[in-house]
């Protein structure tokens, strides 16, 4: 009888300990998701480089860590961030969503900032009239156009620059007024129904949401910027200004690479496409 019921005790005190293992390891797994889901969604989160836009500082094959916490995280389900570490400058790489599909991430340089007045005149980028040196990583791969040379798809339409030739343009600011007329609204339209107006235009007057307006304050802040490989680049130049509402953080390190043009199915191909130089590469 004694060793039966020792026997039952055993039984039990081995039950209990596979339970309490088993909870143990729950809530173990369960915090690390949750790290994880913090981690992503307040401080760093990884990017794959899909295409050459941002040769050769980034390469198609390139895997980014962008540091979300230093422009003021997104709160999850809601329009609200957290207090930045610091504002976007000239020269940062950004994340952001691309105004026109907002579905989609791109990754660019900003080039001008909210209140400023940006040009390119002969490949040349002038922000308040001061020269902006080209990126290290910057490139150009076609012709050069000529001043006279208009692109269909250049914005804003009907402004006859080119992707070599552009502007000036000013980059709207929090607070301030824009003018608000017929022949600047395929400026301003865009920002005006991201903004949550609807726009009309009737005779020389510019509509918003059913009243004829002349001049608006803007809300958001807003940024021009282009990708380093000039050329090759769908950027501001042809659909205009990203709101700040829309960056999602600061790309800073490539933490992975490899080139995807060589096929992962020749095991030797497969080795040799990892760019073991670019593990690490801080972006600047």
């Amino acid at each position: 009888m004694v060793s039966k019921s020792n026997s039952s005790l055993s039984s039990l005190s081995s039950t209990h300990a596979d339970q309490s293992s088993i909870r143990d390891w729950i809530e173990a797994l369960v915090f690390s998701l949750l790290c994880v889901f913090i981690l992503r969604v307040f401080v760093a989160e990884p990017y794959h480089i899909p295409s050459a836009s941002m040769e050769d500082t980034l390469l198609p094959g390139d895997f980014i860590l962008v540091n979300k916490f230093v422009y003021g995280a997104q709160i999850p389900f809601s329009s609200w961030k957290l207090p930045p570490l610091r504002q976007i400058k000239v020269g940062d790489v950004l994340i952001f969503r691309y105004p026109r599909d907002p579905s989609i991430n791109f990754v660019k340089r900003c080039v001008a900032c909210p209140g400023d007045w940006v040009e390119i005149k002969e490949r040349e980028v002038f922000v308040n009239n001061q020269f902006q040196a080209y990126p290290l990583g910057s490139k150009f791969i076609g012709e050069k156009l000529s001043v006279h040379m208009k692109e269909e798809s250049i914005f804003p339409s009907n402004s006859g620059f080119n992707k070599d030739y552009f502007g000036p343009v000013y980059v709207p600011k929090s607070g301030e007024e824009i003018s608000l007329h017929p022949e600047t609204l395929s400026l301003y339209r865009f920002l005006l129904e991201y903004e949550g107006h609807q726009v009309s235009v009737m005779g020389n007057a510019v509509y918003l949401d059913g009243f004829p307006e002349p001049t608006y304050k803007v809300k958001n802040n807003y940024y021009f910027v282009m990708g380093d490989n000039r050329d090759n680049s769908r950027d501001s130049r042809y659909w205009g200004f990203v709101p700040e509402p829309y960056v999602k953080g600061a790309a800073i390190m490539v933490f992975w690479s490899w080139n995807p043009d060589l096929t992962f199915f020749n095991p030797i191909e497969k080795i040799n496409s990892i760019r073991w130089d670019r593990v690490g590469l801080l972006i600047h």
